[in-house]
């Protein structure tokens, strides 16, 4: 077994169907509060045109991140960043699909600068002025766990922080039979290669295999993880939500694991 990446996480973002955001996620988790109204996510760091044309999948994403940003106190401009999707925005791809196939003179610019796949990093990037390295990670089911794979190994490698952001929405129309996405779902940490006074330690072993995620025994978390590819961030989240020491496993590849030690500090 190789070596553990070992990263810190200063800030946390998410959204979940019940949950608009960290605070609101941790409520439910402990119990002090029932899951809420869906609303949608408040993406305050784009700007109000662009947060009112954006599609759903950008909006998710930029609310996690931001969120994440925020908690940590850094520098969004400077932080270098990895946003993963397993599918990207369906709803595009499925009304793209669907007007090429009857009447391809009527589709929308707008929806196809949306439909690619880096489409939420580059709002990002340009929202943030961010001119630091940015990339978006494609691993189809297991999209969470490359992300996480690929913003520690960045965070070690370059000896500074990286925003991680992971995200999906509903599938919709033929291509959403096939995904079997069926909520939308982002989460977003800041991970640095340097310890901080209360952050909460990971360390993160590639090995062999496939093991998927243990449930929870919520049934609230447990539906949420079923109905979303990033959602696989489940456990680990609710480790963090609970502050609770605990080892993991998340697949990141086919026939690849990640083994995640969380540390919280006594």
């Amino acid at each position: 077994m190789s070596a553990a990446l070992s990263v810190w996480v200063k800030g946390i973002g998410l959204w979940a169907p019940g949950a608009a955001n960290w605070a609101a996620f941790c409520a439910v988790v402990g119990g002090r509060e029932a899951p809420g109204d869906d609303a949608r996510p408040v993406a305050e760091v784009l700007p109000p045109n662009e947060r009112r044309r954006a599609p759903e999948s950008v909006l998710l994403a930029a609310a996690a991140a931001g969120e994440a940003v925020r908690m940590s106190g850094l520098d969004a401009a400077t932080l270098p960043c990895v946003f993963a999707s397993a599918h990207g925005d369906q709803t595009i791809t499925d009304y793209m699909c669907a007007t090429l196939a009857g009447t391809p003179t009527e589709l929308s610019p707008t929806k196809f600068h949306n439909s690619v796949h880096n489409a939420p990093v580059g709002y990002w990037t340009i929202a943030t002025h961010c001119h630091a390295s940015s990339s978006a990670v494609s691993g189809g089911e297991t999209s969470f766990g490359a992300g996480l794979l690929e913003a520690a190994t960045l965070a070690v490698a370059d000896d500074q922080d990286v925003l991680l952001a992971s995200y999906d929405i509903a599938g919709a129309g033929p291509l959403g039979e096939m995904t079997a996405t069926t909520g939308p779902f982002a989460v977003a940490l800041v991970l640095s290669p340097h310890a901080d006074i209360g952050a909460v330690r990971l360390d993160i072993t590639p090995a062999p295999g496939n093991s998927g995620s243990s449930p929870t025994g919520n049934a609230w978390l447990d539906g949420v993880a079923a109905s979303n590819p990033s959602a696989q961030a489940i456990p680990l989240v609710h480790a963090l939500a609970l502050a609770r020491s605990t080892a993991l496993r998340v697949a990141a590849a086919r026939e690849l694991d990640i083994h995640v030690d969380v540390e919280v500090a006594p």
